[in-house]
């Protein structure tokens, strides 16, 4: 009997010190799953990011919805002005990109980055117009152009014929416009989904010496901006990365307009992203989705060296930021004159470069 009460008692401190250890695991448990999510590595992340794969009825649909008509009445005409940086015209521009911003259903968080800089003309202010999708995703993707027009004096012949920068860079401010009217549903889908990477929408001010092209007569805006956002902890409370750090890729678009573009990829980093840029002309052109365009590859050409051209992505490429410069070269015959005016502007090439821009975008968003 002595055994058995012996047996029974070792059994029972076994009993016990198993439940204390499955109790002590089970609360083990709950702490690790009730810990926050690990926060985004930001470099790794945007290295190894995907593109997605639309189906060739999904490329129909999103090429479907680009408007010609609404690019260049609703978005472009209005921007054909005189628009220089603290002129009239430059504050009537702001106030045309805020209100067809604030008509779409995606909800953008806009606001302008004003500031005052010395220049050769004495002190000038800036605005820089910022939109963003979701300003609190891990990551964006900045669509970028600068809006300001170069100071050219009119010809004395002819005093009402003023320089509007329609290539320059009217037609790329609208050509943005368009992209996220065109896209609007799906980028509000894409933001309710809290996705992590999101979409920004820069126009630059300043981006035009007022003088002489130098480090500081010129590119007052993203100098500004660049250095703001390195400034900006991102995620917010964040002590090891910034806006800037966020940022996965900037795509500037610049002289586009005229006929004949050729655009070339400026930077072996993100060459990646410009066979993306490929791929999508030649999709699009084999699907027959593509006015006046003659072959595959009409516009996006690999493995022609071009050079590195300065402008508004230099001060973000200087703090390490992966940049894809779509700019027309050789740069259009009419650049810096005063025939740089609507009625040079090519309306197919317009339009197919929006195309292929609206599938990039949706390929990289994965819309």
């Amino acid at each position: 009997m002595c055994r058995v009460r012996l047996l029974l008692l070792c059994l029972c401190v076994l009993v016990a010190m198993t439940l204390t250890l499955a109790v002590s695991l089970l609360n083990h448990q709950t702490i690790q799953f009730d810990l926050p999510p690990k926060p985004p590595d930001l470099f790794k992340d945007k290295l190894n990011h995907q593109p997605g794969k639309p189906t060739i009825a999904q490329v129909k649909r999103l090429v479907s919805q680009v408007n010609w008509e609404r690019l260049w009445y609703s978005h472009l005409r209005p921007i054909l002005t005189e628009r220089q940086p603290g002129s009239r015209g430059s504050r009537k521009v702001r106030k045309h990109i805020f209100s067809q911003l604030d008509s779409l259903s995606a909800g953008w968080s806009v606001e302008v980055d004003s500031f005052i800089s010395e220049t050769p003309r004495g002190p000038v202010s800036f605005s820089n117009v910022l939109a963003v999708l979701d300003p609190m995703a891990p990551r964006r993707l900045l669509l970028a152009c600068h809006y300001d027009s170069k100071i050219i004096p009119s010809d004395p012949s002819d005093p009402q014929k003023v320089f509007v920068g329609a290539s320059d860079s009217a037609v790329p401010c609208a050509m943005m416009l368009e992209l996220v009217t065109a896209l609007d549903l799906h980028l509000k889908k894409h933001k309710q989904l809290m996705s992590r990477v999101t979409l920004q929408l820069v126009f630059f001010d300043g981006g035009e010496a007022f003088e002489q092209w130098s480090q500081t007569d010129s590119l007052y805006g993203s100098r500004h901006l660049a250095d703001s956002m390195s400034r900006i902890p991102h995620p917010p409370g964040s002590e090891q990365t910034t806006l800037l750090n966020a940022m996965d890729l900037l795509v500037l678009l610049d002289l586009i307009g005229a006929p004949d573009p050729m655009f070339v990829n400026h930077f072996e980093n993100t060459a990646r992203w410009f066979d993306r840029l490929i791929a999508a002309e030649k999709r699009l052109h084999n699907l027959g989705l593509l006015s006046s365009h003659p072959k595959e590859l009409t516009y996006f050409i690999k493995d022609v060296n071009m050079g590195p051209v300065e402008d508004d992505h230099i001060p973000f490429l200087q703090r390490g930021v992966p940049v894809l410069h779509i700019i027309a070269t050789p740069f259009p015959s009419f650049l810096h004159t005063l025939e740089d005016t609507a009625d040079k502007i090519h309306s197919h090439t317009v339009e197919n470069l929006t195309k292929v821009l609206v599938v990039f975008l949706a390929e990289y968003l994965r819309l």
